[in-house]
């Protein structure tokens, strides 16, 4: 369904006790409607987010979906929902929404996708004693990703750390989202 709008799944959660639910899709543009978003900067098209234009701000960062987006896609995945009866018991909420300027990074083509970005990243085991890091994220290497610590200030933990770099294994991460810079 998101892909006939022109988007990807980026995450889904469902919360709430059983009378309030919510299902919360997160969506972004696909590759294509980034693409496109690209081309229409190279163009000088009008009405763009000024710091995208400047190139204070990557294309790769934005979700770039919009409202009427998440309205369409929400009123056709709610029709499939309720037709199917996809979600036990009938009563919820659907939200479709962009991931957000703090979204998370699960995926390898994630941390592939917005090297050059500030994240924070807990572990699950210790590196070096700390199990909380903030930096920019470099290129990934296979399994593995690696941050720039001298990107931005560390807490002390990090600075006894002694090291201006960490590379860290995906399967240690136990959370990672990107940090807004704005």
């Amino acid at each position: 369904m998101a892909a006939s709008h022109g988007l990807d799944v980026v995450d889904v959660e469902i919360s709430g006790p059983v009378k309030e639910r919510v299902l919360r899709v997160f969506l972004e543009k696909n590759a294509e409607g980034r693409n496109l978003l690209k081309a229409e900067i190279a163009a000088g098209v009008e009405g763009l987010p000024e710091r995208l234009v400047e190139g204070k701000l990557s294309v790769e960062q934005l979700s770039g979906v919009t409202h009427e987006d998440c309205a369409a896609f929400s009123r056709d995945f709610g029709v499939l929902l309720d037709v199917e009866e996809l979600v036990p018991g009938g009563d919820y909420t659907l939200e479709a929404s962009s991931p957000g300027l703090d979204r998370k990074l699960t995926k390898p083509e994630e941390f592939r996708r917005f090297a050059g970005c500030l994240v924070k990243v807990q572990t699950f085991e210790p590196i070096r004693n700390n199990r909380h890091w903030r930096g920019r994220l470099l290129a990934g290497a296979g399994q593995n990703i690696s941050l720039d610590l001298a990107a931005v200030h560390q807490n002390s933990k990090s600075r006894k750390a002694g090291v201006n770099t960490v590379e860290i294994a995906l399967d240690n991460v136990e959370k990672a989202e990107l940090v807004p810079e704005i």
